[in-house]
């Protein structure tokens, strides 16, 4: 099963201003674009080059093309059945606008072909609209219209948390 699926918002800013956010991507107290607060934190074992190896939660990937301030692609390890990859790109409109966009294409296979659609698409399009509100606040210092999560990924989240919390006496 082929996935494709983009998500970009046209920013009050210039190029270099959004592309430095895209410099920011480690998960860290210092990355500006990536909503570490509100889902499982990226990491990676080292900063942001061609070759760094990491991902958030049970997705996991390795840096497979960096171009500083422009372009970053991330190919898929895991989990297994995801076979493609997800990028942010920086694309200038005109000296005062410039578009952020995020893009995942891949196939799915084995049991991705069920998860994908049934666990993973929703958290992934709301973490993506979460990371676009903060690239908005970052560069203009407010957002429009904030993203919000619809119940399903409520719901998603809340199960997550009732299966990952550490056991209490």
């Amino acid at each position: 099963m082929g996935v494709f699926n983009v998500h970009e918002r046209l920013l009050t800013a210039g190029q270099g201003e959004v592309g430095a956010l895209i410099d920011t991507l480690s998960g860290g107290e210092d990355d500006l674009l990536w909503p570490g607060g509100l889902w499982e934190a990226m990491e990676f074992d080292r900063p942001l080059a061609v070759g760094a190896v990491g991902g958030h939660g049970p997705v996991r990937y390795t840096v497979a093309a960096y171009v500083p301030g422009t372009w970053v692609r991330f190919a898929f390890t895991g989990p297994r059945g995801f076979h493609g990859f997800h990028e942010f790109a920086v694309l200038p409109v005109d000296a005062e606008r410039t578009l952020l966009r995020h893009t995942l294409a891949m196939n799915v296979s084995g049991v991705s072909r069920i998860t994908w659609p049934l666990a993973y698409r929703a958290g992934h399009d709301a973490v993506l609209e979460d990371c676009l509100d903060r690239a908005e606040l970052a560069c203009t210092g407010t957002i429009a219209h904030r993203a919000r999560w619809s119940p399903y990924v409520r719901f998603l989240r809340g199960l997550e948390r009732l299966v990952t919390r550490p056991d209490t006496p």
